[in-house]
């Protein structure tokens, strides 16, 4: 499907759209039109933004009929250009920007019915004005919408204790790539009514349909955080410390992610408010947070006696426990802005690997052992979600090297070598190339590789029986054409 689109079904969408559900000129369909990594650059001949699910389905339903891919489009924080059309201009964007509406909150039945286009700040806030918690935090929240959470089943920082977005989602409603509406939008905790369809669509990234509305876990609103950065070694005493706070704490335990010392000097040289809780470096840091649904002041102070006994049995290093909602958000603001201070230092080669949590150590001093004679120079920036096994074990260049410069260019150059010694390595631990971020259109070579050829031809079964037609999002997660496998 790479001609351009009929000019008639151009313009029987723009009825079925109305005057403001349409978007064609250059300068408004240009922030559509690049992910938000600047890796793809793609065109189209009409943005279509539905208000409703009936002009989704109206849409779909014509493309369908008319042979028009659909490029499903929610916040834009892809970080694997999932929503981004390619440069034909022959594929349709559909923007959930304007189906944004807070459905229902069903505070005594711990549910949240919302559009697909409802931002992630947008249902916390209506689950906080219930006294509830929708418990997926993550850093772009004030701009991904639910129904890109739900296309690559998100994870942040509460994974260890809630689960990724697969784990809190109760029901969806999705438009077919035929244009009928599958209505499984239910409350029910308990439904054993024949094949769970909607997880088909979890994770999917709007290959097999589009996702309209969802009804989503609530959970009782903490009534007290206890929040510390905890000085450490390495990855390995990160390991060993989160055992002892899970035998310790158990299912109050919310968060622990990992800060390698780097990243700690990026985001203090890079972001402004980025605070050094210590008087001196240390190699590493883990942050930790537990939560409590009653007010516990006990929680923080057997929290403080057990890192006491951490440091005095030299587990642990130092370290500070946030003593207000202040401190606790510049704790979180370090850790928050590692992203952020890793692109204003310069390039870098990124990946997001999960592992099993008892082989992170291994991996990491594998890891960092074959990249200092492939990469000599080139620094490892590895944090993330430990609780949960995730890793982003970025790259950057050596210090000194000048953005744009020849350097930084040799350094990019390494990138492919580098991807497939990390992916490799990952392989051969047990562990996933891919996280959290999905695939989109960055690693559908990476899922050809990797992934087991069964579970392969299942998703192009599943596919070829969703989206005979191969209009929803193509080129996404699947390759258009199989490639071949390598060994």
């Amino acid at each position: 499907m790479t001609a351009a689109p009929d000019p008639a079904a151009i313009a029987a969408l723009k009825v079925a759209l109305g005057p403001d559900g349409w978007l064609e000129s250059a300068a408004d369909t240009a922030p559509y039109l690049s992910d938000f990594r600047r890796l793809y650059r793609g065109a189209t001949a009409l943005v279509a933004r539905p208000n409703s699910v009936a002009q989704v389905s109206a849409v779909v339903g014509l493309c369908a009929r008319a042979g028009i891919a659909v490029v499903p489009h929610g916040g834009n924080t892809s970080y694997c250009g999932g929503a981004t059309p390619d440069a034909s201009g022959a594929e349709l964007v559909l923007s959930l920007g304007r189906l944004n509406r807070v459905r229902e909150v069903d505070a005594a039945g711990y549910a949240l019915t919302v559009d697909a286009g409802c931002t992630l700040a947008a249902a916390q806030v209506a689950a906080v004005a219930a006294g509830r918690l929708f418990p997926l935090s993550l850093g772009s929240e004030g701009s991904c919408q639910i129904g890109g959470n739900l296309s690559t089943n998100a994870g942040g920082t509460a994974v260890l204790r809630y689960g990724m977005m697969r784990e809190l989602v109760l029901g969806l409603e999705v438009v077919m790539p035929d244009g009928r509406v599958l209505d499984q939008l239910r409350s029910l905790r308990k439904d054993n009514t024949g094949y769970d369809v909607k997880q088909l669509f979890l994770g999917a990234e709007g290959t097999l349909g589009v996702i309209t509305g969802a009804c989503l876990k609530l959970f009782p609103q903490p009534a007290d955080y206890v929040t510390a950065l905890v000085a450490i070694g390495g990855m390995a005493d990160a390991v060993a410390l989160l055992g002892r706070v899970r035998d310790e704490f158990g299912d109050a335990v919310e968060g622990f992610e990992y800060i390698p010392r780097l990243a700690h000097e990026l985001a203090l040289a890079h972001v402004p408010g980025v605070i050094a809780p210590f008087d001196h470096p240390h190699p590493a840091f883990a942050l930790i947070e537990l939560a409590a649904p009653k007010p516990w002041p006990e929680l923080q102070a057997r929290f403080e006696a057990f890192l006491g006994a951490e440091v005095e049995a030299r587990t642990a290093r130092d370290a500070v426990v946030a003593q207000s909602a202040a401190q606790r958000d510049a704790l979180w603001f370090l850790r928050e802005h590692i992203p952020d201070a890793q692109t204003r230092a310069g390039a870098s080669i990124k990946h997001d690997v999960s592992l099993p949590v008892a082989r992170l150590a291994e991996f990491v001093d594998t890891a960092t052992a074959t990249l200092a004679t492939l990469a000599p120079g080139a620094r490892v920036v590895g944090y993330g979600h430990v609780g949960d096994g995730n890793l982003h074990y970025n790259l950057s260049p050596a210090p000194g090297v000048v953005r744009g410069s020849a350097e930084e260019r040799a350094f990019l150059e390494l990138a492919a070598r580098v991807n497939r010694v990390i992916h490799d390595l990952v392989a051969t631990f047990g562990g996933s190339f891919s996280a959290e971020h999905g695939i989109g259109r960055l690693k559908t070579g990476e899922l050809e590789r990797y992934e087991d050829p069964v579970a392969l031809s299942v998703m192009r079964a599943v596919k070829a029986a969703l989206d005979p037609a191969g209009i929803m999002n193509p080129g996404k997660i699947l390759a258009r054409r199989p490639a071949v496998r390598r060994d």
